[in-house]
């Protein structure tokens, strides 16, 4: 095995003895990578990769070093104080965990901040961490603030290096430059090194994308199914979306403006989707309808003031965020960082 230590010992620390994920067959395993950081709307990707953990048999493979790939400059991890003295601290973490689905099938789930520096060192780990698994297949989670509503399902769109395997997974059908993401370098390079690579990014409403948001976790997670064959119990997710619904739904009821604004986005959703045949993407969508920013802003800014009264959405699923509207959460856009805000 082409394993160089010099190259991969300061950036992550295996776990002894490495579980074993390989199905009886010889099959290697799918390697999911959900980062946030960068496209994590509605704490969708976070949300996913915590369901996948806690309610799955799960060992630890490999821990990456905070040190070594992040910038805390740019991303200050929250530190506690007693009123007195320091008393601990939250710092980012990145990690690689062996986990076995609802039917015993193993998978890798690399999962945690996305690295700040040295991301071809970093993809390159992650390519012969991949190598000495075995891997087969590599999927990504994104989760990116669009003009839809929370009344409708939770659309998608899905991209890789084999459109086939892909199935009937709407596609973007456009080309565009855009700022790079670790998640966007890894899908590429290890799609360059012989993988079959893909990502799936779930539109989560721009009036939401600073809140936890489960049911585009569950559509995450429904998507990775599809394309993988895994199997996955989504009751606790699609609970905690149910949930969710209902408190926006008392937030927004009443206000015939917001209301009204609500019915614009479910028109435009409903028009897409009855013409998704005869149009490329949902970015090359005609829209005689107010801009999904011009939306969004709204929205926020109505919640923001409803909140402000005592108002509040706690989409918490009892995992590592809790979010209100307008406020920003782990995996969420803090000061310092670039990541998008309302809209791709």
């Amino acid at each position: 095995m082409d394993e160089n230590p010099a190259r991969n010992d300061a950036l992550y620390e295996l776990a002894f003895p490495a579980p074993q994920v390989s199905r009886a067959d010889g099959t290697g395993p799918v390697l999911i990578h959900a980062l946030e950081g960068f496209a994590d709307a509605g704490h969708a990707v976070a949300l996913s990769a915590a369901h996948l953990r806690e309610s799955l048999e799960s060992e630890l493979v490999a821990t990456f070093s905070s040190d070594e790939l992040m910038d805390y400059r740019s991303r200050r991890p929250t530190i506690t104080f007693s009123g007195e003295t320091f008393t601990d601290v939250d710092m980012p973490k990145l990690t690689l965990h062996a986990i076995r689905d609802t039917t015993g099938r193993g998978f890798l789930l690399l999962a945690g901040a996305e690295p700040d520096l040295r991301w071809e060192q970093f993809v390159d780990a992650v390519r012969r961490l991949a190598e000495r698994f075995g891997v087969t297949d590599v999927i990504g989670l994104n989760a990116i603030p669009m003009a839809v509503p929370h009344t409708r399902p939770p659309s998608i769109t899905a991209h890789g290096t084999d459109p086939d395997s892909l199935g009937d997974l709407p596609r973007w059908g456009s080309a565009m430059k855009l700022p790079a993401s670790a998640s966007m370098l890894l899908e590429l390079r290890m799609g360059e090194a012989g993988y079959r690579a893909s990502g799936l990014s779930v539109h989560v409403p721009h009036y939401l994308a600073q809140t936890n948001y489960p049911a585009a976790s569950a559509r995450l997670l429904g998507a990775v199914s599809e394309l993988t064959g895994l199997e996955f119990s989504l009751a606790a997710l699609e609970s905690a979306a149910d949930k969710v619904r209902a408190q926006v739904d008392q937030e927004v009821q009443g206000n015939a403006e917001i209301e009204q604004v609500v019915a614009a986005l479910e028109t435009q959703y409903d028009a897409y989707h009855q013409a998704a045949e005869e149009r490329a993407s949902l970015l090359a969508a005609e829209e005689s309808l107010p801009s999904g920013e011009e939306l969004g802003a709204e929205l926020e800014r109505f919640l923001a003031e409803h909140a402000g009264n005592g108002g509040s959405v706690d989409g918490s699923l009892g995992g590592p965020t809790e979010g209100r509207f307008g406020e920003n959460g782990p995996g969420g856009d803090e000061p310092g960082d670039e990541g998008p805000q309302s809209s791709i």
